[in-house]
């Protein structure tokens, strides 16, 4: 495990270099959801077998979950893509990378693909969206739900919450009612700028959009696809918005696809001052957060 302080914040970080040994075909940078989310999600599904395909892997835990530091404030989008902008130049992760989104990982892929198009080789987005308007509205009822449940009774919530989804979730639960309650992120993100139809037009790079058929989610697919001239859209039957946990394999095989057929000639990040690593001793996150 290691430790990358940007300056404003601790972010916990694990990376997977090719399991052969040998240079790194690409780099793949995984970007977790909000909330119950953490680097875990990858780690322990399909994270593995990028490296044993020859890929440098980077993934880390976004700014208050998993093992990074959870400041009082400061969780609006810009600040998650400041996070992995710093992220990147402090490991001097060779560009552009391909960025794997799931869920709001998604949302800070498709900004970070704006803000540096030159560090972008393509995006894969697992149930997500950019951030507009709409989203904006939605992710601000979600938000103030999970405060209102979590503040009026935690203890019935998660009692509720083992008892039909098990002790795992209601551990993430937990965990996802203190950082809702105790910190400015209900706050932040639906505060957050939004994009027009005219700027996600901008996002030039390929993109796949991988989306359960279930899933509220799943009208994104025809909208991106007439918004982006490079992106591909698949529909995953009879799942949901865990397509990441449900269909790893899925998403295993559609991620190595899309990096082998989008592999740019390698070049490097643009050289900026780097922040503070630190290495720690322990493991990947778990979930118990």
């Amino acid at each position: 495990m290691t430790v990358v302080d940007t300056g404003r914040v601790r972010l916990h970080v694990q990376r997977l270099s090719p399991a052969d040994g040998g240079p790194a075909r690409a780099t793949v940078v995984l970007v977790h959801g909000l909330l119950t989310d953490s680097l875990a999600s990858y780690y322990f599904t399909v994270a593995p077998a990028f490296a044993a395909a020859g890929l440098d892997v980077v993934m880390y835990d976004h700014r208050g979950h998993g093992r990074s530091a959870r400041p009082a404030s400061g969780y609006g989008l810009d600040a998650f893509t400041d996070d992995l902008d710093a992220l990147l130049t402090a490991l001097d992760v060779p560009g552009p990378v391909h960025l794997v989104g799931n869920s709001y990982g998604g949302t800070v892929a498709f900004a970070y693909a704006l803000r540096r198009p030159d560090a972008v080789a393509s995006l894969v987005v697992v149930e997500s969206e950019p951030a507009t308007a709409a989203w904006a509205a939605k992710l601000a009822r979600l938000l103030e739900r999970v405060h209102h449940e979590m503040s009026r009774d935690e203890s019935a919530a998660l009692d509720w919450i083992a008892a039909h989804q098990g002790d795992h979730t209601a551990r993430l639960a937990k965990s996802a009612g203190r950082l809702v309650r105790d910190t400015t992120i209900a706050r932040d993100i639906p505060a957050s700028p939004v994009l027009d139809d005219a700027q996600i037009r901008a996002i030039r790079c390929p993109v796949l959009a991988l989306y359960g058929a279930e899933s509220d989610l799943a009208e994104q697919a025809p909208r991106l696809r007439a918004l982006l001239p490079r992106c591909t859209t698949e529909v995953v039957p009879g799942l949901r918005h865990s397509v990441l946990v449900e269909a790893p394999g899925r998403v295993r095989d559609a991620v190595l696809d899309w990096v082998g057929r989008h592999v740019p000639p390698g070049t490097r990040r643009a050289e900026q001052p780097a922040p503070t690593v630190s290495g720690c001793l322990t493991g990947p996150e778990v979930g118990s957060r």
